[in-house]
Order: C-alpha cells, then structure tokens, then sequence
C-alpha cells in the first residue's frame, strides 16, 4: 500500500547557482573529492551513492581521470531498473562504462543492486547488504522533471516513515521501466552529505515547486547536515536563484 506522508521532514537547502553545466561539475568533482578525503580520514573509507542519468554520467567520466585511493571507496547504487546485469539502460552498467571499469577499484567494493532478480527479491537483498552500512559519505541525486529523484515517483512510497525498508520495490513506475528498486528517503536520508545535480531548462519547473514548498519526492531526502543543491542557470532562470 502506498504511504503518502501528512507532511515531509523539515529539509534543509542550501542552493548553489552556476552559470553552465561546465562550472556545476567542476564543483560537483571537487565536493566529491573533498567528502572522499574526509571520510577516509574520518573512518577509513568512503562510501558514496550513485545516481543515474546524464549529468552524473559527466561527473562519473571525470573521475576516471582523478588520482585516488580507489582501494578505499565503496560505491552504492540509488536505484536501479529491474534489467539484466549488462543492459545498457543500467545504472551500475552507466558507471561501469564511463568510470568504474577504468579505475582500481576491487570489484567487491562495488555494490550494484541486483535488480535482474526482480524489485521484490533485489530489494530485500540490497537492504540486508545495506546492513553493514550506518551513513553514507556522500549521496549523488538529480531531479527528475516530475520532481522525482532515485525512482521515488509522485504517487507512489518515497519511505519516509521511521519503518520503512532501506530499499523499495517500485512498480508501475511512469518512465520506463515500470519494474525499479530505489532505496527509500529515509535511508536516503542517512548520510553525512547529500548532493542534488541539476541542470537543463527541462528542470525548471521541478527547482520553482521544490523552492514553492511543493511537496514532491525530492524534498523528502532530510538529512541532518541538510542538501546541497548545485543547479545551472537553464535550470534555475525562472525559479529565482
């Protein structure tokens, strides 16, 4: 049954205006970096959050070219679509081909959702894997243009709740395809940063709801250090930043 919260946690936003997709990823890189350096300093290890689509592509092909530790990372995977392993249209496919394939990062550091298995049984699995995961170092997210993020849907649960499961089995989601797994706002929610990546005119009405206080799946990521949003100037002209 769908749960559709009587009002979404106080969310805390920081936005950043940039004037092109250029300088947004050059800062997105560089604040990736910085909570990498931190988390490795702080516990050892980074863990940090992958989003899909085609700005994160950009930022993902950039750090192909860092100097890193990549011993120490740990990737995980916001959602992903219920597709076989090497099916294009992947999240974990995506970051394998435009960064995880051209760095030393052991394989086992590596921790894509098995959504091959169908959304009920992946997200059953992925959330006992998230078990040995308190936070999350840095969490990546992008805005859909419905206000979406991960495949939290208008319409659907977004996990909000203090018992709601780590990781969602979504159906009938509106893009394809309809079969997804997505980790829930409130494990969302469990990290030390969370970095929204927004650019595109096609954005611009999701940035005005978002800063109107319309209630819409991407303000119900809440984390205690709050969000930061890095957002262009296509996306952000007629929203007032």
């Amino acid at each position: 049954m769908t749960r559709v919260p009587a009002a979404l946690p106080a969310q805390n936003v920081r936005w950043h205006p940039f004037p092109d997709d250029g300088a947004l990823l050059d800062d997105a890189l560089a604040r990736v970096l910085a909570a990498a350096q931190a988390a490795m300093a702080q516990h050892g290890a980074f863990d940090i959050v992958l989003a899909g689509g085609n700005t994160p592509r950009k930022l993902y092909r950039a750090l192909r070219n860092v100097d890193a530790d990549w011993s120490r990372w740990h990737v995980w995977f916001g959602d992903e679509r219920c597709a076989p392993p090497d099916d294009p249209e992947r999240n974990s496919r995506m970051a394998r081909d435009e960064w995880l394939d051209h760095v030393a990062i052991p394989a086992a550091n590596v921790h894509a959702i098995p959504a091959e298995s169908g959304a009920r049984e992946a997200a059953a699995l992925y959330a006992r894997e998230l078990r040995g995961v308190d936070a999350f170092d840095l969490v990546l997210l992008g805005l859909g243009e419905d206000g979406h993020t991960a495949s939290l849907f208008p319409g659907h649960d977004w996990g909000v709740h203090a018992d709601s499961p780590d990781a969602l089995a979504v159906f009938k989601a509106p893009k394809p395809p309809p079969e997804r797994v997505s980790l829930s706002a409130q494990r969302l929610s469990r990290a030390r940063h969370v970095l929204f990546l927004i650019e595109g005119a096609g954005k611009r009405a999701a940035v005005a709801a978002w800063k109107r206080g319309d209630a819409i799946p991407a303000a119900s990521i809440a984390p205690e250090s709050g969000v930061d949003m890095l957002v262009d100037a296509a996306a952000a002209s007629t929203a007032g930043t």
